[in-house]
């Protein structure tokens, strides 16, 4: 295969750009955590936690937002060259008409 598919490289891509976006989360949320845990009061502790756990939902969805956009873009572009081949192959099979010759 001399050229690589441009939607297998998005959907790799993707993936590596979800796995650096869900341990920057979960960074977050352990380091929110850990904020809590020497928290002095029961409230500030249930806040701290509160707000780790919506840090990893918000991160959480955002990581699903990515992921199906480059899902659509790579499904648009594989599409996109599947019509462009069909177009080429019909193309092909049409008889191409000759110029008429004129006599001078």
């Amino acid at each position: 295969m001399a050229e690589a598919d441009l939607d297998a490289v998005i959907r790799q891509i993707a993936k590596a750009q979800n796995k650096t976006l869900m341990a920057a989360v979960k960074k977050r949320r352990d380091r929110i955590m850990a904020q809590a845990t020497k928290a002095k009061d029961k409230e500030t502790r249930d806040k701290l936690r509160l707000i780790a756990k919506s840090a990893m939902l918000l991160g959480t969805a955002a990581a699903k937002r990515l992921q199906n956009s480059a899902e659509n873009t790579a499904d648009s572009y594989l599409r996109a060259m599947r019509n462009a081949a069909e177009e080429a192959a019909a193309a092909a099979k049409k008889p191409v008409k000759k110029a008429a010759k004129k006599d001078e």
